[in-house]
C-alpha cells in the first residue's frame, strides 16, 4: 500500500486523497503489526524463559504497567478503522474515473493502476471483515447451542 501511494502520490487529480489513503494507511498498519510482533516475541522470550511473575508487587492493579501498549494499540486501531471509513468515502465517491486524462478537463483522472488497487484493497478488507464477523457469529451460536444442550 505504501510503496503504491508513494509512487503515484500525484497521478489522481480527481481525488487527490486516494494515494494519500494508501500511503498513511500502508504506514500506519505497517507500525501497527510490528507493534503487535515486536510484543509477541517479548511475550514468547518471557515464556521460553519460564519467568514467573511475583505477587510480592504491591500494585493492586498489574495492568498499569503495561497501559500505555494498550493505549496505543488502540489508538492505532481506532485511526485505522476511521482512516479505512475515509478511504471508502474517497475511493467510491469517483467510482470509475477517467483513467486517461481528457482533453477538455486534464485534472479529471486517476492512474489506472493506482486506483484498481485501492478498490482491490478494499474489497479484500471488505471480505475478511465480513468472514470474521460471519465466523464469529457461527462460534458463538454453535457454542451457546452446545452450551444449552449441556444444560438438559
Amino acid at each position: 500500500m505504501t510503496f503504491i501511494g508513494m509512487k503515484f502520490l500525484e497521478d489522481c487529480p480527481v481525488q487527490p486523497l486516494i494515494p494519500l489513503y494508501l500511503l498513511v494507511g500502508g504506514v500506519i498498519g505497517s507500525l501497527k503489526v510490528t507493534l503487535l510482533l515486536y510484543d509477541s516475541t517479548k511475550m514468547r522470550q518471557l515464556l521460553s524463559k519460564s519467568v514467573v511473575i511475583d505477587d510480592d508487587d504491591d500494585d493492586e492493579y498489574p495492568w498499569r504497567q503495561n497501559a500505555h501498549k494498550y493505549y496505543i494499540h488502540l489508538t492505532l486501531s481506532l485511526f485505522l478503522f476511521l482512516w479505512f471509513i475515509l478511504g471508502n468515502y474517497w475511493v467510491f465517491s469517483v467510482y470509475l474515473p477517467n483513467f486517461i486524462p481528457p482533453f477538455h478537463q486534464p485534472q479529471d483522472y486517476c492512474d489506472k493502476t493506482l486506483y484498481i488497487f485501492a478498490v482491490g484493497v478494499l474489497i479484500i478488507s471488505h471480505t475478511v471483515l465480513f468472514l470474521l464477523i460471519f465466523c464469529s457469529c457461527c462460534i458463538y451460536c454453535f457454542s451457546r447451542q452446545r452450551f444449552s444442550s449441556e444444560e438438559d
